[in-house]
Protein backbone atom coordinates (compact mmCIF):
# COMPACT_ATOMS: atom_id res chain seq x y z
CA UNK A 1 0.00 0.00 0.00
CA UNK A 2 1.36 3.17 -0.97
CA UNK A 3 1.76 5.53 1.95
CA UNK A 4 0.22 9.43 2.06
CA UNK A 5 2.75 12.29 1.32
CA UNK A 6 2.36 15.43 3.18
CA UNK A 7 2.51 18.50 0.66
CA UNK A 8 2.77 22.14 0.97
CA UNK A 9 1.86 25.03 -0.71
CA UNK A 10 3.92 25.81 -4.02
CA UNK A 11 4.70 28.30 -6.28
CA UNK A 12 2.34 28.62 -8.96
CA UNK A 13 5.08 30.64 -11.23
CA UNK A 14 7.22 27.12 -10.85
CA UNK A 15 4.13 24.48 -11.90
CA UNK A 16 5.76 23.98 -14.89
CA UNK A 17 9.15 22.12 -13.27
CA UNK A 18 6.66 19.11 -12.46
CA UNK A 19 4.63 19.18 -15.88
CA UNK A 20 6.63 19.92 -18.32
CA UNK A 21 8.36 16.69 -18.48
CA UNK A 22 5.16 14.78 -19.23
CA UNK A 23 4.28 12.37 -16.41
CA UNK A 24 1.21 10.57 -16.64
CA UNK A 25 -1.24 12.00 -14.06
CA UNK A 26 -4.68 11.37 -12.14
CA UNK A 27 -7.43 13.74 -13.07
CA UNK A 28 -9.96 13.48 -10.29
CA UNK A 29 -13.57 15.78 -10.69
CA UNK A 30 -16.58 15.98 -8.69
CA UNK A 31 -20.21 17.04 -9.56
CA UNK A 32 -22.90 16.94 -7.44
CA UNK A 33 -22.45 14.31 -5.31
CA UNK A 34 -20.19 12.20 -8.09
CA UNK A 35 -17.04 11.82 -8.31
CA UNK A 36 -14.03 10.07 -10.80
CA UNK A 37 -10.42 9.27 -11.15
CA UNK A 38 -9.15 9.08 -15.41
CA UNK A 39 -5.74 8.42 -16.35
CA UNK A 40 -4.49 10.95 -18.70
CA UNK A 41 -1.17 10.89 -20.71
CA UNK A 42 -1.72 13.60 -22.98
CA UNK A 43 -1.53 17.34 -21.66
CA UNK A 44 1.07 20.51 -22.26
CA UNK A 45 2.16 23.58 -20.27
CA UNK A 46 1.08 26.54 -21.97
CA UNK A 47 1.87 29.58 -19.98
CA UNK A 48 3.90 30.49 -16.86
CA UNK A 49 1.87 33.05 -15.13
CA UNK A 50 -1.16 32.44 -14.59
CA UNK A 51 -0.07 28.95 -14.55
CA UNK A 52 -2.00 27.45 -17.81
CA UNK A 53 -2.60 23.61 -18.31
CA UNK A 54 -3.81 21.94 -21.80
CA UNK A 55 -5.18 18.57 -21.71
CA UNK A 56 -7.45 16.64 -24.46
CA UNK A 57 -10.52 14.38 -23.02
CA UNK A 58 -12.40 12.28 -24.60
CA UNK A 59 -15.88 12.94 -24.86
CA UNK A 60 -17.37 9.10 -24.26
CA UNK A 61 -15.45 9.25 -20.72
CA UNK A 62 -17.36 9.61 -17.56
CA UNK A 63 -14.62 12.16 -16.08
CA UNK A 64 -15.63 14.20 -19.25
CA UNK A 65 -19.40 15.23 -18.33
CA UNK A 66 -18.34 15.65 -14.71
CA UNK A 67 -16.19 18.29 -15.41
CA UNK A 68 -18.01 19.92 -18.55
CA UNK A 69 -20.34 20.56 -15.85
CA UNK A 70 -18.05 21.47 -12.48
CA UNK A 71 -15.57 23.29 -14.77
CA UNK A 72 -12.57 22.06 -12.65
CA UNK A 73 -10.81 19.62 -11.75
CA UNK A 74 -7.45 18.32 -10.11
CA UNK A 75 -4.34 17.20 -12.16
CA UNK A 76 -2.42 14.36 -9.68
CA UNK A 77 1.01 13.26 -10.15
CA UNK A 78 1.48 9.59 -9.08
CA UNK A 79 4.71 7.45 -8.67
CA UNK A 80 6.32 4.17 -9.92
CA UNK A 81 4.73 2.63 -6.64
CA UNK A 82 0.63 3.37 -7.78
CA UNK A 83 1.84 1.67 -11.17
CA UNK A 84 -1.19 -1.14 -10.38
CA UNK A 85 -3.55 1.75 -9.46
CA UNK A 86 -2.95 3.92 -12.32
CA UNK A 87 -3.62 0.24 -14.52
CA UNK A 88 -6.70 -0.72 -12.58
CA UNK A 89 -7.92 3.28 -12.75
CA UNK A 90 -7.15 3.25 -16.38
CA UNK A 91 -8.81 -0.40 -17.29
CA UNK A 92 -12.08 0.79 -15.29
CA UNK A 93 -15.02 3.22 -15.94
CA UNK A 94 -16.40 5.82 -13.32
CA UNK A 95 -19.90 5.49 -14.11
CA UNK A 96 -19.68 1.51 -13.24
CA UNK A 97 -17.26 1.48 -10.27
CA UNK A 98 -16.27 3.43 -7.26
CA UNK A 99 -12.87 3.74 -8.08
CA UNK A 100 -11.53 5.53 -4.87
CA UNK A 101 -12.29 2.67 -3.31
CA UNK A 102 -11.65 -0.03 -5.69
CA UNK A 103 -8.24 1.11 -5.92
CA UNK A 104 -7.57 2.26 -2.27
CA UNK A 105 -6.90 5.77 -2.96
CA UNK A 106 -7.84 8.39 -0.66
CA UNK A 107 -9.56 11.53 -1.30
CA UNK A 108 -8.20 14.89 0.24
CA UNK A 109 -10.58 18.03 0.49
CA UNK A 110 -9.25 21.06 -2.00
CA UNK A 111 -9.24 24.26 -0.62
CA UNK A 112 -10.73 26.37 -4.21
CA UNK A 113 -12.07 23.71 -6.10
CA UNK A 114 -14.53 21.01 -5.15
CA UNK A 115 -12.58 18.13 -6.85
CA UNK A 116 -10.54 15.80 -4.46
CA UNK A 117 -6.60 15.78 -4.41
CA UNK A 118 -5.94 12.36 -3.93
CA UNK A 119 -3.61 11.93 -1.03
CA UNK A 120 -1.22 9.24 -2.32
CA UNK A 121 0.14 11.25 -5.56
CA UNK A 122 3.02 13.01 -4.75
CA UNK A 123 2.23 16.39 -6.27
CA UNK A 124 -1.88 17.54 -6.38
CA UNK A 125 -2.82 20.49 -8.98
CA UNK A 126 -5.77 22.29 -8.43
CA UNK A 127 -7.35 23.69 -11.68
CA UNK A 128 -10.34 26.39 -13.43
CA UNK A 129 -11.96 26.13 -16.46
CA UNK A 130 -9.60 29.07 -18.08
CA UNK A 131 -10.81 29.08 -21.54
CA UNK A 132 -13.46 26.36 -23.30
CA UNK A 133 -13.27 27.53 -26.90
CA UNK A 134 -12.20 24.49 -28.01
CA UNK A 135 -14.04 21.70 -25.74
CA UNK A 136 -16.93 20.95 -28.09
CA UNK A 137 -14.68 20.37 -31.27
CA UNK A 138 -11.54 19.13 -30.20
CA UNK A 139 -11.87 17.85 -26.07
CA UNK A 140 -9.49 20.61 -25.16
CA UNK A 141 -9.73 21.74 -22.20
CA UNK A 142 -7.19 24.91 -21.18
CA UNK A 143 -7.34 25.07 -17.52
CA UNK A 144 -5.97 28.04 -14.84
CA UNK A 145 -3.97 26.40 -11.76
CA UNK A 146 -5.45 27.99 -8.75
CA UNK A 147 -3.43 25.99 -6.21
CA UNK A 148 -0.33 23.44 -6.00
CA UNK A 149 0.42 20.87 -3.57
CA UNK A 150 3.64 19.16 -3.78
CA UNK A 151 5.66 17.00 -1.53
CA UNK A 152 9.51 17.50 -0.80
CA UNK A 153 10.58 14.31 -3.33
CA UNK A 154 13.52 14.55 -4.53
CA UNK A 155 13.53 13.22 -8.12
CA UNK A 156 9.95 11.69 -7.93
CA UNK A 157 10.00 7.88 -9.64
CA UNK A 158 7.33 9.43 -12.53
CA UNK A 159 5.48 7.29 -14.98
CA UNK A 160 5.76 7.87 -18.58
CA UNK A 161 3.02 5.78 -20.43
CA UNK A 162 4.76 4.64 -24.06
CA UNK A 163 1.54 2.75 -25.49
CA UNK A 164 1.26 -0.87 -25.53
CA UNK A 165 1.14 -1.04 -21.98
CA UNK A 166 4.61 0.02 -21.42
CA UNK A 167 5.77 2.65 -19.26
CA UNK A 168 9.20 4.81 -18.51
CA UNK A 169 9.94 5.70 -15.10
CA UNK A 170 11.86 9.50 -15.05
CA UNK A 171 15.25 8.52 -14.49
CA UNK A 172 18.01 10.52 -12.86
CA UNK A 173 18.62 14.28 -12.97
CA UNK A 174 20.90 16.09 -15.02
CA UNK A 175 21.97 19.45 -14.45
CA UNK A 176 22.75 22.04 -17.14
CA UNK A 177 22.26 25.12 -15.08
CA UNK A 178 25.01 26.58 -15.33
CA UNK A 179 24.57 27.05 -19.31
CA UNK A 180 21.26 28.65 -19.22
CA UNK A 181 20.74 32.02 -19.44
CA UNK A 182 19.09 33.78 -16.32
CA UNK A 183 16.07 34.52 -18.19
CA UNK A 184 14.89 31.03 -19.18
CA UNK A 185 15.72 29.50 -15.95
Amino acid sequence: MAKPLKKANFPLGEVRRHLEPGPLVLVSSAHKGATDIMVMGWHTMMEFEPALFGCYIWDKNYSQRLIRKSRECVINVPTLDLIDKVVGVGNTHGDEVDKWEKFGLTPDKASKVSAPLIRECYASFECKLHDDRMVKRYGFFIWEIVRAHVAPVKDPKTLHYRGQGEFMVAGKRVSKRAKFRPENL
